[in-house]
């Protein structure tokens, strides 16, 4: 995403376009705080993920620019039928019916 205000608007022309069940994106660039602005930008859709900066907020002011944070987002009928395997800060695992998502972030 490059941040969640530069790729926000990309992933609601994706949605308009192709309404995917699904969507699996890195950095974000939230901090823990404000991870539910996905919820509230995306309605059709709920989230699960998390930020990587939740160590760096909670050492005091935040320095130096904003990394990471991996989430997915998914629609809001698949809600009954998905289940959160686990969420890290680099890794979030989701399993929807019968099928298992890994959206994984390994910077260089």
């Amino acid at each position: 995403m490059h941040g969640f205000h530069q790729g926000q608007s990309t992933v609601s022309d994706l949605i308009t376009e192709h309404n995917p069940d699904l969507f699996l994106l890195q950095e974000h660039w939230l901090t823990p705080a404000n991870l539910y602005l996905f919820d509230t930008h995306f309605a059709n859709y709920f989230s699960i993920g998390s930020s990587a900066m939740s160590k760096c907020v909670g050492q005091g002011i935040l320095r130096g620019r904003p990394f990471g944070g991996t989430i997915i987002l998914i629609k809001n009928d698949l809600r009954q039928v998905t289940h959160t395997v686990h969420c890290d800060e680099r890794y979030v695992i989701v399993k929807v019916t019968n099928y298992l998502f890994v959206n994984v972030y390994m910077p260089c």
